[in-house]
Formats: structure tokens, C-alpha cells, sequence
């Protein structure tokens, strides 16, 4: 039995990779922001077959929450073996968090990136251990101006946004991986694949009509959710880190997503941002 959790995990790829862990009669810790989901979530975890289901509220359009977050979970935790950093959201306009932050690059990498960081030694003590980052394709058509990661200067689109923020999910995840890279703690970042789920349900209403077609091809959550759950335990993908895996096969990132240098400056960057030492 494992004690794995789940980010994001009341609905989508998240909540279905959250069953079929449950299935295998692990220790599921499900972290969402909707209180009414989170409940829901949590009994059909318990119902599936987990050996243990808690559950935990955080909204990660907010850095306080989820410093709340961590330390809960390092209160009751003496081990973590899996983080699956699974939260995420999409705009339609520019929007800014309580931290003055573009709201989908927040929740998408800074929160996951702050959740991580401040769980890394409890990871790193609880070894063999995994870190699994929900990417995207989208990343490939991703940019990424340090000195302006928001897009206060212009350029914001929905997909710009998005494939910003799985871009930065990427690069973090090969950093923290060559960090973490004698510990025992195996960082990747997954392609889920093109899966049908709500999050799109924020995109403006004149694509709504193009996606609502797409998603008629588009995967199951459950089909999504289970590159989750074989990153995060099959014992196939053991040792296997620092890698891009678009669904269950590694592949090369885009070639920004593999600048060093760059990676480098994001995580330095990033922790000014959640308010972390540098280094």
C-alpha cells in the first residue's frame, strides 16, 4: 500500500486515476477545491477499494492555500510515496489570483511547483518515491518570457496561457529530476492525451461549438486517467525519470522544454514568485 496524492482529484483525469489507485487498495489523499466535489470524490475513493481515503480542500488560485496545504500534509504524513501534481485550470480573459498572479500560470505550474518544493524532503524520506506533473501536447506551442510570464504586456489567449503553463510544467519536472536525481525521487511529466473533461468549459463561447465536435474524439477521463495511475505505480516506469510521457510512451519535450538554462531560470523565477529562497 502506498500513500499517494492526488492534486486536482474531484474531477476528470484526476478523479479517475484516483479510482483506479483506490482499485489497488492504496492510501488516497484527494486534494480539491470544491468542498461538495471534494465530499463526493472522496466516497466513491472509499468505495472503489482504497485502504484509506482522506481528504483535503485547497484552491491553488492561491499560495497561502496551499502553504496551508503542505503543512497539513507533512503534519499527518510521516510518508508520501507518490505527489501527483494534477491541478489545473484554463481563462478565457486575462485573470489575476489573490497574488497578483496570471491565474492559469499559477495554478497550473506555480502552485504544483510550491506544493512540491515544500513537500521535496518528506519525498525525498520517503524514497522510493515519485513526483508525476500533468503536462500537455500543448506544451510543443509554448513560450515562455520570464520578464513577463503573466502576459501584462499583451499576447494573452486562452491557448497561449495554457500551453505556457505546460510548458513550465515540463522544464520543472526535468530540473527536479536532475536535482532529486540520487535521492530515490523520480520526477516525469505526463501527456495525458486528449481527454474529454470540463476544463475546457472556461474557453469563450464562440469555441465552444469546435470543441464540443473535438471532443467527440477526444479519450475518456478513465482512459486519461490511467497514464496517471501507471506513472504512478507500475512498477514498468520504476526509475524512470527526468522524462516527457505522452501517455505511456517517453518522448522527446520540445526543445525549449529542454534548454537547462532555461529550466534554471524558471525555478529561480518561480520561487520569487511563491516567495521561496532562490536555490
Amino acid at each position: 500500500m502506498r500513500t499517494i496524492v492526488v492534486t486536482g482529484a474531484t474531477a476528470g483525469i484526476g478523479r479517475e486515476a484516483s479510482l483506479q489507485l483506490a482499485a489497488d487498495g492504496h492510501h488516497l489523499v484527494l486534494v480539491g477545491r470544491n468542498p461538495e466535489r471534494l465530499e463526493a470524490a472522496e466516497d466513491a475513493v472509499r468505495r472503489a477499494g482504497a485502504a484509506r481515503v482522506d481528504a483535503h480542500r485547497a484552491d491553488f488560485a492561491s499560495l497561502e492555500s496551499v502553504r496551508e496545504l503542505a503543512r497539513d500534509l507533512l503534519e499527518r504524513y510521516e510518508q508520501i510515496d507518490v505527489l501527483v501534481d494534477n491541478a489545473g485550470t484554463v481563462h478565457a480573459r486575462r485573470t489575476l489570483t489573490e497574488d497578483g498572479i496570471e491565474a492559469t500560470f499559477q495554478v497550473n505550474h506555480l502552485g504544483g511547483y510550491l506544493l512540491t518544493e515544500l513537500l521535496k524532503c518528506r519525498l525525498v524520506s520517503s524514497a522510493p518515491s515519485r513526483v508525476v506533473i500533468t503536462s500537455s501536447a500543448g506544451h510543443y506551442r509554448g513560450t515562455l518570457d520570464l520578464a513577463d510570464v503573466g502576459f501584462e504586456r499583451g499576447g494573452y489567449s486562452i491557448m497561449n496561457a495554457y500551453a505556457r503553463s505546460k510548458l513550465a510544467n515540463v522544464l520543472y519536472a526535468r530540473s527536479l529530476a536532475a536535482e532529486l536525481a540520487s535521492s530515490g525521487v523520480t520526477v516525469n511529466a505526463v501527456h495525458p492525451g486528449a481527454v474529454a473533461t470540463d476544463i475546457w468549459s472556461g474557453a469563450p463561447w464562440y469555441a465552444r461549438p469546435v470543441l464540443a465536435l473535438a471532443k467527440l474524439r477526444m479519450l475518456s477521463p478513465a482512459e486519461g486517467g490511467r497514464t496517471l495511475a501507471h506513472l504512478a505505480v507500475s512498477p514498468d516506469v520504476e526509475g524512470m525519470t527526468g522524462e516527457y510521457v505522452d501517455r505511456f510512451t517517453a518522448r522527446p519535450p520540445s526543445a525549449l522544454a529542454q534548454d537547462d538554462e532555461l529550466a534554471a531560470m524558471l525555478v529561480k523565477e518561480s520561487a520569487r514568485l511563491v516567495g521561496l529562497p532562490a536555490g
